[in-house]
């Protein structure tokens, strides 16, 4: 099995990290294929970055799609781009804001998510309740690091260890949920901390998408997440219109 991970943004460094936990998890008969798009932010944390990483991305899943991969992953807490994606995969394609959710859901009768900047949190709460999980988050806090300090930030797990904890208390959840792809390899050492489950969205999404893929399923193509119909694409999208 290949499931192809997409970090929408462009830090490489980022797509390393994400890729060392997609594969920790990963079954012994599954390739990951962790990736970064070729043009697009080196971060999302607003409205606007998120608009412009989904070319990317989408050129990403048709690259996956020449290359055989049975299911991607999107590594953003934001989901990005995540109805077109299904559209051009033949495999599932799984947001890791989705699949962390999902999984905080079985653990406790509520969830808070912990995120980067404060301006994300609207964001959250949006697919809090596109994916059905308004009555199981709490709350949406941030830490207030942003996404390309999470690495060089000497502080950054006491900052965001502190910021769970507040969560915590002031939501009375019994789960933690990150915010953010960069903060995959956090998860454990905070969880050991505050003593309550911290769900990696990259690690439940690619257990998502593998499960999916060894049940035989893919997103339903007969309706709305049919291929899209082909037609040219003019200026620096030329390229993603016909024969895609």
């Amino acid at each position: 099995m290949l499931i192809t991970v997409i970090n929408p943004n462009t830090s490489w460094d980022m797509t390393g990290s994400i890729e060392r936990s997609a594969r920790a998890v990963a079954g012994p008969d599954t390739v990951v294929r962790a990736v970064s798009p070729a043009m697009g932010p080196a971060s999302i944390e607003s409205h606007y970055d998120e608009a412009l990483a989904v070319p990317g991305l989408l050129a990403e899943i048709a690259r996956g799609e020449q290359l055989g991969s049975d299911g991607y992953v999107i590594a953003c807490f934001g989901d990005p781009g995540l109805d077109p994606a299904r559209e051009l995969a033949a495999g599932p394609v799984v947001g890791i804001a989705e699949a962390a959710m999902h999984a905080a859901s079985f653990l406790g009768r509520g969830f808070s998510v912990v995120t980067t900047l404060a301006r994300t949190r609207g964001r959250a709460w949006d697919l809090a309740d596109r994916y059905g999980m308004r009555r199981f988050c709490l709350g949406v806090h941030a830490c207030d690091i942003p996404v390309l300090e999470i690495d060089s930030d000497p502080y950054v797990v006491k900052t965001i260890t502190e910021a769970c904890r507040a969560a915590l208390e002031s939501d009375g959840s019994d789960a933690i949920v990150l915010g953010c792809a960069g903060m995959s390899a956090l998860c454990a050492r905070i969880g050991e901390e505050l003593g309550v489950p911290v769900v990696d969205g990259v690690q439940a999404a690619v257990l998502t998408v593998q499960s999916l893929v060894t049940m035989g399923l893919r997103t339903g193509s007969t309706g709305e997440f049919a291929a899209p119909p082909a037609k040219p694409y003019a200026g620096i999208l030329r390229e993603f219109g016909a024969g895609r």
